[in-house]
């Protein structure tokens, strides 16, 4: 960052400084102005204890009604961890860095457990509809958010992986998920071989809103952004060049667009209905 006073006006830009942190902040603030996602480790992985530590806190987060339709697994076994790696980092829309994870995590959302205890109490799971799968989703997400939180704070770093959503079936088949659990994100944990990139973030006027949405200025909000984000943190490739060419200027809008307009995860869906949701 150009200042590391500003680490706020830094990642979202001139219209940050009314709520830029002072010298006396909690330390945990300061954590998460200055995060970023760390994808090169040190090969050395992270103790089960700990791991274990920082799943407990994690599940302290919120959870929808009490429910608690998240669980983590821990994937620590050598030939297991090297074939989930192995599956993410292989084909088109691999990550190769996925290939060298230290420590792997899984987060679900489960709702099974809640389909059992209406079974053990004889009551009807009569809401067997989106919002079924929906509350479970939400659920893991939050727990995610929370191990990224307490990890970061004992100096690991981390980062999510939705691509584990890519082989939803056959990542299913290897962790012996049963119907009603599902995954909803990886996240790839260990020692950080160099500092994280802080990335740059839409204004807070575009994802701020006060009292209702509003888009007003949108578009030349995101053109702003794109210049500032390109000057500053410039994409060192740009996304499928062979299907849509080299662009004289490449933003994050570009690169965006051209990630959406090429087809992925079309089949989870489907893969959802198979293990027994519903999704009207």
């Amino acid at each position: 960052m150009s200042d590391a006073r500003t680490p706020l006006v830094d990642r979202f830009g001139p219209d940050a400084a009314d709520v830029e942190l002072g010298g006396d902040v909690p330390s945990v603030l300061k954590q998460l102005a200055a995060r970023g996602s760390v994808r090169k480790f040190r090969p050395d992985a992270v103790p089960y204890p700990t791991l274990q530590r920082l799943c407990a806190l994690a599940l302290c987060a919120p959870t929808k009604s009490d429910l608690q339709q998240r669980d983590i697994i821990i994937v620590d076994a050598p030939a297991l961890k090297s074939e989930i790696s192995a599956m993410l980092a292989d084909g088109p829309l691999g990550q190769a860095w996925t290939a060298d994870i230290p420590s792997l995590l899984i987060f679900c959302g489960n709702n099974r457990r809640q389909r059992r205890i209406d079974a053990l109490r004889e009551r009807p799971f009569v809401n067997d509809h989106l919002d079924a799968f929906f509350n479970a989703a939400v659920d893991a997400s939050i727990a995610l958010s929370g191990f990224v939180i307490a990890a970061e704070a004992e100096g690991l770093g981390v980062c999510p992986i939705s691509a584990v959503r890519n082989h939803a079936a056959k990542l299913s088949q290897l962790l012996k998920l049963p119907d009603h659990v599902f995954p909803v994100a990886g996240l790839a944990v260990g020692y950080p071989a160099e500092a994280p990139k802080v990335s740059m973030r839409l204004p807070l006027s575009v994802t701020v809103h006060r009292n209702a949405y509003q888009e007003e200025g949108l578009d030349e909000a995101i053109a702003a952004y794109d210049r500032r984000r390109e000057a500053a943190q410039p994409y060192a490739a740009q996304r499928g060049v062979k299907k849509f060419g080299l662009a004289e200027t490449y933003g994050w809008s570009e690169d965006k667009a051209r990630q959406y307009a090429q087809p992925e995860r079309a089949d989870f869906g489907a893969y959802v209905r198979r293990i027994g949701f519903k999704l009207d």
